[in-house]
């Protein structure tokens, strides 16, 4: 496909390769044109993606002498070197850091055609899921057995963690989609779709009888400490914002994961607990704790579907994924009505 426009570039897509050189008025070519291809293109992204070139070659499934050639096939193409080879780990150049927000802009119209010319067979391959640890403990289960079922070629691979690492992961690429827990007001990168699936409220909770039943300050529960998820967890940051804003340091009595391990050692009277209120109402400890009232701590948190602008294939799978969550957490919520 070639595009002439008097005095601008002209771009040519086949097979791969992206052409681009300058025409004069009368469209006459020049003797050098700008010849690349995606895969140099892809290759230099995940470079700077990855920071290394063993691990963007592992990426790519390629040898790291491969991706060398691509990387320097590139270089040469645009006549400028893109990486600043002396540094470890790998860092593009100033010029590179451009050409790098260039290629995203690139990828991102790839994915635009081959959605639009994409066919409506069913989905093969993998799709690379993101799962917050409290969305995976209420959710996950449904969620990956009617993937399986209404996509039996498709591999879905789901993985755990904090929902600032798992969205920077959906942000360069690693991941096709993820269900996070962030603040309702969360803002999101262009190159994302994000839609909220319902809200959780986080309860505090203490060692049945600890404190008296009425609603409590967040200072007078200062002595007592709290029993949290190690850093990174978004209900840590959440009270921890909340307590510098009062002039109140944490109190970390207990770091671990696990809810029902921190449910446990709150039972036995360690300290404060805060759990999503399924949770709570799921655990084996629910009798042996109180939900405390907190006058000045108010936690409320979204769970957000975040997942690229284009997907292809795979924008049906992640609606059906995002579905069966927000199905997943109404039924809990149904079940605490009841």
């Amino acid at each position: 496909m070639r595009i002439f426009l008097p005095g601008e570039a002209c771009a040519h897509i086949d097979t791969g390769i992206i052409e681009r050189t300058n025409l004069a008025p009368r469209c006459a070519l020049i003797k050098s044109p700008l010849i690349m291809k995606i895969d140099e293109i892809d290759a230099y992204v995940t470079v700077i993606r990855c920071q290394s070139l063993q691990q963007a070659a592992l990426s790519l499934g390629l040898t790291q002498p491969a991706i060398t050639r691509r990387l320097q096939n590139f270089e040469e193409a645009l006549g400028v070197e893109l990486l600043d080879r002396n540094t470890r780990p790998l860092k593009a150049t100033a010029t590179g850091r451009i050409v790098y927000e260039q290629c995203r802009v690139i990828q991102r119209e790839l994915d635009v055609l081959r959605e639009i010319v994409a066919t409506d067979t069913p989905p093969v391959g993998t799709l690379r899921l993101g799962v917050a640890q409290t969305i995976a403990d209420i959710a996950l289960t449904d969620a990956m057995r009617g993937l399986k079922s209404a996509y039996p070629d498709l591999q879905a691979r789901a993985s755990t963690g904090w929902g600032s690492q798992l969205l920077q992961r959906v942000e360069q690429g690693e991941l096709d989609a993820a269900a996070i827990l962030l603040p309702s007001n969360k803002t999101f990168d262009e190159i994302l779709l994000a839609r909220s699936l319902g809200r959780i409220k986080l309860a505090v909770v203490a060692q049945k009888g600890m404190l008296k039943k009425r609603t409590h300050a967040l200072a007078e529960c200062q002595s007592i400490g709290w029993v949290l998820n190690p850093d990174g967890c978004g209900f840590r940051d959440g009270l921890q914002r909340t307590l510098t804003g009062l002039g109140l340091a944490l109190k970390l009595n207990l770091e671990t994961l696990g809810t029902e391990l921190q449910l446990q050692l709150v039972a036995d009277g360690n300290g404060l607990g805060l759990v999503p209120l399924p949770l709570l109402h799921a655990s084996a400890h629910a009798d042996a704790l109180d939900i405390v009232s907190i006058s000045d701590f108010k936690p409320l948190i979204d769970i957000w579907l975040v997942h690229p602008r284009v997907l292809g294939k795979l924008q049906q799978p992640v609606e059906r994924f995002g579905a069966a969550i927000e199905r997943q957490f109404k039924e809990a919520r149904a079940q605490r009505a009841a």
